[in-house]
């Protein structure tokens, strides 16, 4: 499990970590979006126009944070020590100074553009882990995070074409996600929404046996990827084992739950409670010897009927299936937590997280603040061109947030600028010629 942090969390230990190893260019550059350059199609306004909130001690909220450069940001951040800081979507104007334009109905303050966002808590994974339950998580429910991202990388990626996406882990129980390509910006709320159903599968609650229906005659291509490439082999090679799902009635019972045929149901309950009767030394694990009968009895030649012929897909997408907090990606005005913040609780940095090896992702090797701060006394002061975070164990996220995900971004988001001036100067051209 991960080691939760007793004692209440001590301000004094972000001072030097702001201080020393918090990104401040390489935040800036993200959020400025090529628009800090020389270029004369750069919108020297944008990065003001970002929200930033912080929270401080006491849970003493500073909402509509602006700031017009990178060392406004610096010394803000240094000054203040914000126990955690929020990114906001970009306003019409510079939220500082919204009140001037709060005035009559033309809704002057607006936001108009917000990284497309996704957040998944462990918390909602609590009816199908049996390990950990609320904010603790451990290695043996980690693989449901690992494939959520799996799952949503990969649909963003081939289903809608974006190209650049960070995943960010949380700092205790979850993962985040901004897709940051130019088009996912400027969604629309309403467009927003529809990506998010897009996603939705998860439709039950604790009153409802089958939450998960999937309809039709066929499964959708993106859910039948998911199912194929994803969800069945961490479901049949890790989750059934680790989390024991057949082990005991009151789990297998659960299980049965959600097959509609009841004398289906009743012959694999008749099996299993003469297996729980006979003592078991037998060499195969019991959750896998069950889920093959469960299979074999949904699957063979006489059960081919309607309600039965997704039933084993259901069960796996009700254990397995990424669980989204809807509301966070449909509205643009949502906040959500910067990158490189430290969670008060685990006191653990909110690291990026490579989608190409997230099943490599270990939540509890995660650098807390006290270790980087040993690292940096070890360390020394340095003089360092990449900051002195390169001396300590955030060195790789940095460097990884960097080359994965900002340099990228920033070529595309340059190449855009210039195709926009270009585009605009063209049609200048041919409205003075006509």
């Amino acid at each position: 499990m991960i080691p939760q942090q007793e004692s209440e969390f001590d301000i004094g230990y972000l001072k030097p970590y702001y201080g020393k190893l918090f990104p401040y260019a390489d935040m800036f550059k993200w959020m400025s979006y090529g628009h800090d350059g020389k270029h004369p199609g750069c919108d020297q306004s944008y990065f003001g126009r970002r929200e930033f909130s912080f929270t401080l001690k006491g849970d003493f909220y500073l909402r509509f944070q602006s700031f017009n450069s990178a060392l406004e940001l610096e010394n803000s951040i240094k000054e203040k020590c914000p126990l955690k800081i929020d990114i906001g979507p970009v306003y019409t104007v510079d939220p500082a100074k919204r009140h001037a334009y709060a005035q009559g109905d033309n809704k002057v303050f607006t936001p108009v553009e917000r990284e497309l966002i996704f957040d998944i808590d462990m918390t909602d994974y609590d009816d199908v882990r049996y390990c950990c339950k609320g904010a603790d998580v451990c290695l043996d429910c980690w693989p449901l995070m690992t494939i959520a991202i799996k799952v949503i990388d990969a649909s963003l990626r081939d289903d809608f074409g974006f190209k650049h996406i960070l995943w960010v882990y949380s700092g205790r129980r979850g993962v985040h996600c901004w897709v940051c390509d130019g088009k996912a910006r400027r969604l629309t709320n309403e467009q927003r929404a529809s990506i998010a159903d897009y996603f939705r599968v998860y439709k039950g609650n604790e009153n409802s046996h089958k939450k998960v229906s999937l309809m039709g005659a066929a499964l959708h291509p993106f859910l039948a990827t998911s199912y194929t490439n994803v969800l069945k082999d961490y479901f049949e090679k890790i989750l059934l084992t680790n989390q024991n799902l057949l082990a005991t009635e009151e789990r297998y019972e659960k299980i049965l739950s959600m097959i509609p045929d009841e004398s289906i149901a009743s012959e694999l309950r008749g099996r299993w409670q003469d297996n729980n009767r006979r003592s078991s030394s037998a060499k195969e694990d019991i959750n896998v010897v069950r889920w093959e009968q469960c299979k074999q009895l949904l699957q063979s030649g006489k059960h081919k009927a309607q309600g039965l012929r997704r039933c084993v897909e259901e069960i796996v997408f009700f254990f397995t299936y990424p669980r989204l907090d809807m509301e966070v990606s449909k509205h643009m005005n949502h906040l959500l937590k910067a990158p490189f913040c430290v969670h008060p609780k685990t006191g653990r940095v909110c690291v990026p997280i490579d989608p190409n090896r997230c099943d490599e992702f270990d939540p509890t090797t995660v650098p807390t603040l006290f270790q980087l701060l040993e690292e940096l006394n070890n360390e020394g002061l340095r003089a360092d061109v990449n900051g002195e975070w390169s001396g300590t164990s955030l060195g790789s996220a940095v460097t990884l947030f960097r080359s994965s995900f900002l340099e990228p971004l920033l070529k595309a988001c340059k190449e855009e600028i210039e195709r926009s001036y270009s585009l605009k100067l063209q049609q200048s051209k041919n409205s003075i010629g006509w």
